[in-house]
């Protein structure tokens, strides 16, 4: 829906609010009116059922009032002395209509100083629970979202395995569209391996489910997205049911905040024109200088004495982690992923003959590179130049170019186009320029040859863009913890240091003055 259609949505809760309210309102001491203004509506009921006011926000929390609606729903009820567990399910189950029969039926007295505390031990519980959730959902979704590394495009700098602490609230933390979703959870509930948010995932569907997504907004961050920061977001042109399976029964078309998370290097922002030279990306005619932490890989071709590498020989004294094998039978091994530093030790190893880059030549086309055009002999060695499109920003708008700019005109900024004949027509109009609603990136991986990137699908919105990783918390190879992983920050200069010790021994000094303070009060 859009804004207009929410707010005329809004209203009419309200107005329902009101009529199946009002003579409690009115038994609470409170004037009927109050039950039907709103915002004020809520604040009001806040202190009918003795609950803070602030309380009032979290109605208005996408996800997070899903629980509180049944909060809210039972604590009434039980404001007015209904507080079995038949009375708790009927206002749940009945999407607080129960709060109806209360109002016309049932005669029923305020409780102006009940007790807030839960009548047993499992209520107690229930209660916790549904706070800690509660809790966890708002961090979840406005400040710090928990991350793992699922494949090897940034390795060196990110490893597979890592667990990290991404950053909302440093580009701006965006609400949810989706506003029916399992709390803490992506696409997929765990175990059970089912979608975890309302939606009909059908091309251009009119499902009714469809109307409950909210528009596109973003809280302001305090820090714009730079060149080489490494970006968590959301894949644009994903409709894939499961991002490991590449060949689904059908298109999967999502949510925005329910495309697949994806991490990698932004190696160009809005604005620049880019371009890839044998791998390497230039900007603005520049060749890109990375940060220290980053070690770019590529692909290889290694002719061997004999027909064996030990791949933990190789992991253990080169730091070679991708996967390599025989291609043919000329005794040619093809190598996945090694990085400069590597390849210095690597091609000195006895049982190397040679080691020839796997790199493609210049105006050889890959069909599947953006823009997936025949008009651009584009392929991941050699790309560009390429415009990325910035906020505010025109460009003049040609047959020629269209291909590489269709998506973000349509897909990303909510246009109609069609051509006819030389002709482009942007929502009806003939265009020859078009102006951007938002800023664009480029996001690419480390690992230039064993990466699915911008060389894809092209541009990257700001309206997909998640959040920044900021700090590695855990680190595990798939058999066994990397100690020296845990702690560390994802950005910086230099070696990464751990702050592991550091923690812990907080951790620990935390404990005991909590002990010592527990004892003193004791005495």
């Amino acid at each position: 829906m859009t804004w207009s259609q929410w707010f005329i949505f809004f209203l009419i809760i309200q107005v329902i609010h009101g009529l199946g309210t009002w003579k409690l309102y009115i038994k609470a001491g409170k004037q009927a009116w109050e039950a039907f203004v709103p915002v004020y509506n809520a604040v009001v009921l806040m202190k009918i059922i003795n609950r803070p006011w602030w309380w009032t926000i979290l109605l208005f929390l996408p996800i997070v009032n899903l629980i509180m609606f049944m909060v809210v729903w039972v604590e009434t009820a039980r404001s007015f002395g209904k507080n079995t567990h038949l009375d708790t399910a009927l206002a749940v189950l009945t999407l607080g209509f129960y709060n109806y029969y209360l109002n016309y039926v049932a005669d029923v007295s305020y409780i102006e100083n009940r007790s807030l505390q839960p009548k047993s031990g499992s209520g107690e519980w229930t209660s916790s629970i549904l706070f800690a959730i509660v809790a966890a959902t708002i961090v979840h979704t406005y400040f710090i979202q928990p991350f793992t590394i699922p494949s090897s495009s940034l390795e060196k700098s990110l490893l597979v395995g890592d667990f990290l602490f991404v950053s909302k609230f440093h580009y701006g933390a965006r609400v949810p569209n989706t506003t029916v979703a399992a709390p803490m959870v992506h696409d997929t509930i765990p175990v059970i391996k089912k979608k975890s948010y309302l939606f009909d995932d059908h091309k251009d569907s009119k499902s009714w489910k469809n109307l409950l997504q909210l528009p596109y907004l973003r809280i302001p961050g305090f820090e714009k997205i730079e060149r080489n920061d490494i970006v968590v977001f959301n894949q644009p042109a994903d409709t894939l049911l499961d991002m490991n399976n590449f060949h689904p029964d059908r298109n999967y078309y999502k949510p925005i905040d329910k495309k697949t998370n994806l991490v990698k290097r932004c190696v160009g922002v809005a604005g620049d024109t880019l371009e890839v030279r044998d791998g390497f990306v230039y900007i603005n005619g520049k060749k890109n200088e990375l940060p220290d932490r980053a070690h770019l890989q590529f692909s290889y071709f290694v002719q061997p004495k004999t027909s064996q590498f030990n791949p933990k020989y190789l992991k253990d004294r080169y730091d070679i982690t991708d996967g390599f094998g025989i291609i043919n039978n000329q005794n040619t091994y093809y190598f996945s992923a090694i990085s400069d530093e590597a390849l210095a030790k690597f091609k000195n190893n006895p049982n190397v003959v040679s080691i020839t880059p796997n790199i493609k030549e210049k105006g050889e086309r890959d069909p599947n590179i953006f823009p997936h055009d025949p008009n651009y002999n584009w392929n991941v060695d050699q790309f560009g130049p390429l415009y990325i499109p910035e906020e505010g920003k025109s460009i003049e708008i040609t047959i020629d170019n269209l291909p590489l700019y269709k998506r973000a005109i349509t897909e990303y900024e909510g246009n109609t186009l069609s051509v006819n004949g030389n002709q482009i027509l942007i929502n009806g109009e003939v265009a020859n320029s078009y102006t951007f609603k938002q800023n664009y990136y480029w996001m690419m991986g480390d690992n230039r040859h064993n990466s699915i990137d911008a060389r894809a699908w092209g541009f990257v919105p700001f309206s997909h863009v998640v959040g920044k990783p900021v700090f590695i918390w855990m680190s595990w190879d798939g058999s066994s913890p990397r100690w020296e992983r845990f702690f560390t920050t994802v950005s910086g200069t230099g070696k990464a240091t751990s702050f592991l010790i550091p923690f812990l021994v907080l951790i620990a000094a935390y404990f005991g003055f909590s002990q010592w303070r527990n004892r003193k009060k004791a005495e």
